[in-house]
């Protein structure tokens, strides 16, 4: 029992004794292996950056082993996005290129539909008023006869009238012409009238003229004359011209006026 007690005793006794030798080991190795830390983190701190090439790489030709960018080719490089990036994969592409066409669409048919140049209507209402003198002297025939014409602009933008040009012709001989600079101004959508008066003189070229129109026996006293009539108008850059073409019975014998209908012009469509 004595030995027993004495090898158990023993065995109690050197327990401790492996335990306190056994730990002063560990706190060397700790201790070891913290100055080990110590050492390698200083060492790998002043170590410069290499890139460790393999078979198939080779080195950074920016970076030249430094892991740095030199300064003066901060403009020169250019960044990579990787392809998994949200930014290289941007959401409804189609909706927004889909809606910038059909904006740009409606865009420019607007801008073809208000600033698109539609041709002016130009018609000739007819004689409106004659008036009648005799040169007994001469055997001359003076009259004034006094035209209108109606504008019709189915533009969205002002059109200036530049000139109106007419010349009076009766058996292919010219007896009067007229001609007006910057008549008159059509507003957009809207319709305007044009009087002009022509100053024609028969002479004794036609002496019979003189002779059928001073008859009292004859109560009308109507001849034929052949109008033709030139209208020049401009809109934005475009200068277009009409020309009106009519023959028209006048009454040589007294003064006339020529009763007028109030019509309504539509614009044309283009």
């Amino acid at each position: 029992m004595g030995a027993r007690l004495s090898r158990s005793g023993s065995c109690l006794s050197l327990l401790p004794e492996r335990q306190a030798a056994g730990r002063p080991a560990e706190r060397r190795e700790s201790d070891n292996d913290s100055l080990d830390g110590l050492v390698r983190r200083e060492d790998i701190a002043q170590f410069p950056y290499v890139e460790f090439t393999g078979r198939d790489s080779i080195t950074c030709p920016t970076c030249q082993g430094t892991g740095r960018i030199p300064s003066e080719q901060v403009n020169e490089l250019v960044a990579l996005i990787p392809y998994s990036d949200q930014r290289l994969q941007p959401q409804r592409t189609k909706l927004y290129v889909v809606l910038s066409v059909v904006l740009c669409l409606l865009a420019s048919s607007l801008v073809a539909f208000f600033l698109f140049p539609r041709s002016v209507v130009v018609v000739d209402a007819g004689i409106r008023s004659v008036s009648v003198q005799f040169d007994h002297s001469s055997t001359t025939v003076l009259m004034n006869m006094t035209s209108t014409l109606n504008f019709s602009n189915p533009n969205f933008f002002s059109v200036l009238v530049q000139s109106v040009n007419c010349q009076i012709l009766y058996m292919k001989t010219v007896i009067g012409t007229q001609q007006l600079d910057n008549a008159t101004t059509i507003q957009p959508l809207s319709h305007s009238q044009v009087n002009y008066t022509v100053s024609v003189e028969i002479g004794s070229s036609t002496p019979y003229v003189y002779a059928f129109c001073t008859m009292p026996s004859i109560k009308v006293h109507n001849i034929v004359v052949f109008m033709q009539t030139s209208v020049k108008t401009s809109y934005m850059v475009r200068t277009s011209q009409n020309s009106l073409e009519a023959y028209r019975y006048i009454d040589c014998g007294a003064n006339t006026t020529y009763p007028r209908t109030r019509q309504q012009h539509r614009p044309s469509l283009p």
